[in-house]
């Protein structure tokens, strides 16, 4: 799948990512019902497609790669309470 050893190395560190990502409880069907939402296939599609993923089984193309990348990093920054207090326009 890849052409050079460069583009396996930042596969492997995105895979290791993304597996530490889904060892949490809920992620991966947290990940699949986003993304049934946005197309065409259901949330245990789109769960059985991950895990095959996270197994190593498959590899993503490059926008299942990048979304999936973006869905985590989106997800996984810090999050200001509702009820915190802090008002952007105080």
């Amino acid at each position: 799948m890849f052409r050079n050893k460069r583009s396996q190395d930042y596969f492997e560190a995105w895979l290791k990512r993304i597996r530490k990502e889904f060892a949490e409880s809920g992620r991966l069907s947290e990940i699949a019902l986003i993304l049934s939402k946005e197309g065409e296939r259901s949330v245990g599609e789109w769960r059985t497609i991950l895990q095959r993923l996270i197994e190593g089984h498959e590899s993503p193309d490059l926008e299942l790669l990048t979304r999936l990348d973006s869905l985590v990093c989106r997800s996984s920054g810090a999050k200001i309470p509702k009820d915190s207090g802090a008002d952007l326009f105080e």
